[in-house]
């Protein structure tokens, strides 16, 4: 077995910013453009619509203030899987990285790719095999791009969620300025009920998702206990003014009936503001957004194995683990997880598979945000004397606990075969876990 001194080392070339927008450039893929529709379909009332939205974006900063100071007290790659490792044993870690390393980033990844080949028709005519062949060339792509040194990706990543952000910062300033509609208020219809605001609170959760993927990369930021919290947190704020910025721009310009009944509200807004010219302006912000997305999935997805492989915890450690000898990027990993998406993106499974990934992930995300209360009675050691914590403790993290609960039981009933499926491809991961530390103990006692 390799000793700790010949462990790979990752270079810490991120800053502040470039986090900050690997957190922005994470979270913010289509879902801003195309979420608004189902979340004012379901709430059923301008007023309740806006109010889901504002709770979503409690919950998830619940989330991530708590889970921020984990990570600042453990700036290690590998995000959540690292701190399931530390706090709970490394079986935990092993089931969530082995759910995310095979299903939940190449699947994501997948989708996302193929979302971008179905906005390109809005300029070209692609044929179905044109849209796939697209998909797998676009993750090709990303995949060289990321290849090339982490600083790099990490620039191009910023330079995609800067452009993404200028079509959005259109739509709220000319929604505002050029709407008519002011359908802001009512809180209530006819159409209105509970079950339909938890099911727009559930849309507007899922909009946040993935930003708790830059702590994959906290071995590779320049100081990672200060500026992974501050990342998080100032990330998910931009996150959300441009949510909020969007809905109520989109509100003021269409009526609540017609954004629940259009497809793509973002774009059929920016016809009635600016003319046919608006929904090729929303299409082109559409692929830049998901450029700069699918591209930090594609970095921060890599760590996974990478990290799992380090701690001799997955299949072909020495494969996983190899790092390259300029960049110190893990080509390997990343080179298989892109691989893994190009798979997907052909078979058309990676809806099912996003589906069940991200129920799973979510089971996990309450063992991370209740990690916190661990963390401060068994794991003192850990936690520096300077490092970041969450603000109103307890009371932060019980808001996100009770908000992950929350997705959780409403995908396990309204999605109940997806949510069953989801955890049994986590529980395969058990007897792959028992073979990898039997074949582990083998070389310990033959060597």
């Amino acid at each position: 077995m390799e000793g700790k001194e010949n462990t790979p080392i990752l270079k810490r070339e991120i800053n502040l910013m470039q986090a900050t927008l690997l957190v922005v450039g994470i979270v913010i893929g289509s879902g801003v453009f195309f979420k608004p529709s189902s979340v004012f379909k379901n709430s059923g009332a301008p007023g309740l619509g806006i109010l889901a939205w504002v709770v979503g974006c409690i919950i998830t900063v619940a989330g991530a203030l708590t889970i921020a100071e984990i990570g600042s007290a453990i700036p290690k790659a590998g995000g959540l899987f690292v701190y399931l490792r530390e706090l709970y044993g490394e079986k935990y870690a092993f089931l969530l990285g082995w759910v995310q390393t095979l299903v939940y980033y190449p699947g994501m990844s997948a989708a996302l790719a193929v979302v971008f080949a179905t906005q390109c028709t809005s300029f070209i005519d692609l044929s179905p095999a044109g849209q796939k062949a697209v998909a797998i060339g676009l993750i090709i792509f990303l995949t060289i791009v990321n290849l090339i040194s982490t600083k790099f990706g990490a620039k191009f990543a910023a330079v995609f969620t800067i452009g993404k952000l200028i079509p959005i910062a259109v739509i709220i300033v000319c929604g505002f300025a050029m709407g008519k509609v002011h359908e802001f208020t009512p809180m209530t219809t006819s159409a209105s009920t509970g079950a339909g605001f938890g099911a727009a609170l559930l849309g507007v959760l899922f909009a946040y998702e993935g930003w708790v993927a830059v702590a994959n990369m906290a071995e590779e930021m320049k100081n990672p206990a200060k500026d992974l919290p501050k990342a998080i947190v100032i990330g998910l704020t931009i996150i959300t003014i441009a949510y909020l910025g969007v809905n109520l721009a989109i509100i003021n310009t269409m009526s609540v009936a017609d954004v629940a009944a259009s497809k793509k509200a973002a774009s059929d807004a920016a016809v009635i503001l600016f003319g046919p010219v608006g929904e090729k302006l929303i299409a082109a912000g559409i692929l830049i957004s998901i450029t700069g997305c699918l591209s930090a999935f594609i970095m921060t997805g890599a760590r996974i194995p990478y990290a799992m492989a380090i701690d001799n915890i997955f299949v072909f450690k020495s494969f996983f683990r190899k790092l390259t000898e300029r960049q110190a990027i893990p080509a390997n990993a990343l080179i298989f997880e892109s691989i893994l998406a190009c798979i997907y993106a052909l078979s058309g499974s990676f809806d099912t598979l996003t589906d069940l990934a991200v129920f799973v992930i979510w089971l996990f995300f309450i063992l991370g945000i209740a990690g916190v209360f661990k963390l401060r009675k068994n794991f003192k050691h850990l936690i520096p004397q300077d490092s970041y914590k969450v603000p109103l403790y307890p009371v932060v993290p019980i808001i996100g606990i009770v908000g992950a609960l929350y997705v959780v039981i409403s995908t396990l009933l309204t999605g109940t075969a997806n949510a069953l499926f989801g955890l049994g491809v986590t529980l395969v991961g058990f007897p792959v876990y028992m073979y990898i530390k039997r074949s582990e103990s083998n070389k310990g006692i033959s060597m």
